[in-house]
């Protein structure tokens, strides 16, 4: 059973109490302002069994995940792969699906793999080399798919489909659902 001091409590502008498990913050509680301690108490008393497994459930997908490299060295020699094996992927789907790219860069973002700008910029982690082929292909075709649609419209999905009919499966692996 947690205590309350391994809890995190942010309280807001909102009506009801929410759980949440965060890999790195672990346990949160948001709750309205008006919230008392013990009505806190209470409801994660209540609701233990579910943090439970959603503990289990995050430990287990973050074993899942690849290490990323913390050394300075090892993430450049990362973003000189990604550079090498992310531009000509961009070329060649970006060819099929007729769109073109302002700009092409590697970063070293841990949070999201890739992104598009409002003007075409695409946006690449360069810990995208740690996961499959199918995971990187599926990035690239996500983010050449934003030149199209700025959104996660049903038409944005659509036109990902259309050139990776199975892209869901690489969607799992990058959100650590299932193991390479």
């Amino acid at each position: 059973m947690l205590s309350m001091d391994e809890i995190t409590i942010i309280y807001s502008n909102r009506k009801t109490l929410c759980l949440e498990v965060d890999p790195q913050k672990g346990v949160i509680v948001r709750a309205p302002k008006r919230a008392g301690k013990k009505e806190i108490q209470a409801f994660v008393l209540a609701h233990s069994a579910w943090i439970e497994k959603a503990t289990q459930r995050v430990a287990e997908r973050q074993s899942r995940l690849p290490q990323y490299p913390e050394s300075a060295e090892e993430i450049a020699a990362l973003k000189q792969r990604a550079a090498a094996v992310i531009a000509p992927k961009v070329e060649q789907y970006a060819a099929l699906l007729g769109v073109t790219p302002t700009k092409v860069s590697i970063t070293s973002a841990k949070k999201r793999f890739g992104s598009c700008s409002g003007k075409d910029a695409l946006n690449f982690s360069c810990f995208l080399m740690l996961y499959s082929e199918k995971a990187i292909d599926y990035v690239v075709v996500h983010e050449l798919c934003h030149i199209v649609h700025k959104n996660h419209s049903k038409a944005f999905y659509a036109l990902v489909a259309s050139v990776m009919p199975d892209y869901r499966q690489a969607e799992r692996e990058l959100k650590g659902r299932q193991a390479q």
